[in-house]
């Protein structure tokens, strides 16, 4: 099943809410309270913003004093912040009270803290991105190749294990409806990687998905049971080979000038797959008025969507 395949003419035009800030990078929709379908995004300002279901009302509820990515509601409403610079953290929307909650594992301060997802059982699962660069220097890692990225998890008596490591820029992460499993995107190689938790595959790893068309930014898992992927840019050949060039040369591209440097194709693009790896969703959009797609939520047949570029976020009807 596809929902639309193929930009350009008859491709989904999404809605568009500005924000007043750059870089809506992602988004979480409320689903209980008096905020039941509002949107949140962070900006790097550190701005942490709530949006109105239909748009009409914007509203800063806090600053983390950092560059927020990936967002998280917990069972009491607060937001989990995974910031760039300041690790994660929650925070209280009623209050803007902001409360640091992991910053270092094993002595090191973490680098690229970016994505996460709450277990039923309040484990928090989160990526870092990378142990070298952080997300002044994504491009870096992604041109490296550097393979630090991890799966961080955090038990809820405060314990941080390693459950993966190894990973090509650890990016966007999911829980399994029923639990079962672990999903976190590889940018760099472009891949969702599965870590089971229970069952008889549980402490094994495989893939939900690979040889994606594009890099996988954050992931999510919908009110449909799914697990939707924002395809941030399509397969770049001229990146590919300076993955598997030599070092010398990755520096260097990395150290030309931006406007020299391999950029990122307008595209708005995301895909949703089920348990068993098969796409069920290919939302393929115009990119025309925004566009380099990196958050995602499907939320009772409406997916909205964050960017790291944009300072808006906006929506697609399924």
């Amino acid at each position: 099943m596809s929902a639309a395949r193929g930009g350009g003419a008859g491709a989904p035009v999404p809605r568009v809410h500005a924000v007043p800030g750059p870089g809506a990078e992602d988004v979480v929709v409320a689903t209980g309270g008096r905020h039941e379908g509002a949107v949140y995004t962070g900006t790097a300002d550190g701005a942490l913003w709530r949006v109105s279901h239909d748009g009409s009302h914007l509203e800063r509820v806090a600053r983390t004093g950092g560059r927020p990515l990936g967002l998280e509601i917990d069972p009491d409403g607060r937001l989990l912040v995974c910031d760039a610079h300041r690790g994660l953290l929650r925070v209280d929307p009623a209050t803007g009270t902001v409360e640091p909650l992991l910053a270092e594992v094993g002595g090191r301060r973490m680098v690229f803290c970016n994505n996460a997802a709450i277990g039923d059982d309040g484990t928090v699962w989160l990526s870092d991105s990378s142990t070298r660069f952080g997300i002044e220097r994504w491009k870096d890692d992604l041109v490296q190749d550097t393979r630090t990225g991890r799966l961080l998890r955090l038990d809820p008596d405060g314990s941080v294990t390693v459950a993966l490591d190894g990973l090509a820029f650890a990016n966007g992460v999911a829980l399994a409806a029923d639990g079962s499993y672990v999903a976190v995107a590889e940018t760099a190689a472009r891949t969702v990687v599965r870590l089971w938790l229970t069952g008889p595959r549980a402490g094994s790893r495989d893939h939900l998905a690979t040889d994606l068309p594009g890099y996988p930014d954050n992931i999510a898992r919908g009110s449909d049971g799914l697990v939707w992927v924002t395809i941030a840019s399509p397969t770049d050949p001229v990146v590919t080979r300076l993955q598997q060039g030599p070092t010398w040369l990755q520096r260097a591209a990395t150290r030309l000038p931006a406007p020299l440097q391999p950029q990122p194709a307008r595209t708005l693009r995301v895909q949703a797959y089920d348990d068993a790896g098969r796409l069920v969703h290919d939302v393929d959009g115009d990119a025309g008025g925004y566009h380099m797609v990196t958050g995602v939520r499907e939320h009772e047949g409406r997916v909205w969507l964050g960017s790291l570029h944009e300072s808006a976020i906006a929506v697609v009807d399924l």
